[in-house]
């Protein structure tokens, strides 16, 4: 199937704006398929990953294991859960409902606004699934920069303690608005970091908040695209090649598709 930027004028007329009340997932799902190697030389990584792998279908029931670069001292980068668990939350639960942070509102939660000058980390991936409604359909897609290159999203992170003292590291990742190829799909998407602003956001010590807020905004459409793919990615236990695939309207069951986790 053509990409987004192929179809657009079709696209557009048949996909409605979700509204605010509908978006209850702003960003629950993102690809990672390149080797460790290249998000190493992008953000100048002080050493390797050994139990990094590429993945596809990147959920938060199933990213124990997600990386996650920060800078102390130098950049490094960490395996943490998505679903930022705050340091001071009684119940680790609390995670599930933080896999996303609203650029607009992070100095005024709680949960954020201690870590904004403190804990900014940029989540490495290749891309992101969204859902556009088609009649009773939702049509999974998946959008990603038009060089295919990795990027960086922005994002927090904290540390949590079990009650044997264990460290739980864990992260969410900010969203903003959406910008014109996004916004029939959903009413939100997440921040993706232009190149030259990553260290910028990163290094806390350097750069406030209040001057690192302007980078949180829509990355420009021109340099994105997206497509149809097969409604496997419902289901996050599917994590291969074939998740991002593009796909035709022919190939997609009208009935019986497997619904959002």
């Amino acid at each position: 199937m053509p990409g987004v930027r192929q179809q657009q004028g079709r696209f557009l007329d048949r996909v409605p704006v979700w509204h605010e009340q509908a978006a209850v997932i702003m960003c629950g799902r993102i690809t990672a398929t390149f080797e460790f190697s290249d998000i190493r030389v992008r953000w100048n990584l002080d050493r390797d990953l050994p139990l990094y792998t590429p993945r596809y279908n990147v959920a938060p029931e199933t990213s124990p294991n997600t990386p996650v670069i920060l800078h102390h001292q130098g950049n490094e980068c960490r395996l943490m859960q998505w679903g930022l668990i705050p340091s001071w939350a009684a119940d680790p639960s609390i995670g599930n409902r933080m896999i996303n942070a609203r650029a607009e509102t992070l100095t005024d939660l709680p949960s954020f606004k201690l870590l904004v000058d403190r804990r900014r980390c940029i989540i490495p991936a290749d891309g992101f699934y969204e859902w556009r409604k088609e009649g009773k359909r939702k049509i999974p897609m998946w959008v990603h920069l038009r060089s295919r290159e990795p990027f960086g999203l922005a994002g927090l992170w904290d540390v949590w303690r079990k009650p044997d003292g264990k460290r739980v590291e864990s992260f969410t990742i900010i969203t903003t608005e959406p910008n014109e190829l996004v916004r029939p799909i959903h009413n939100r998407m997440p921040v993706i970091l232009r190149p030259e602003d990553g260290e910028q956001w990163l290094d806390t010590s350097r750069t406030t908040f209040a001057k690192a807020q302007s980078l949180l905004k829509p990355y420009p459409d021109e340099l994105m695209d997206a497509h149809d793919v097969s409604p496997i990615v419902n289901s996050a236990k599917y994590d291969g090649p074939e998740c991002i695939q593009p796909v035709s309207d022919d190939d997609m069951p009208r009935t019986g598709q497997l619904s959002l986790l």
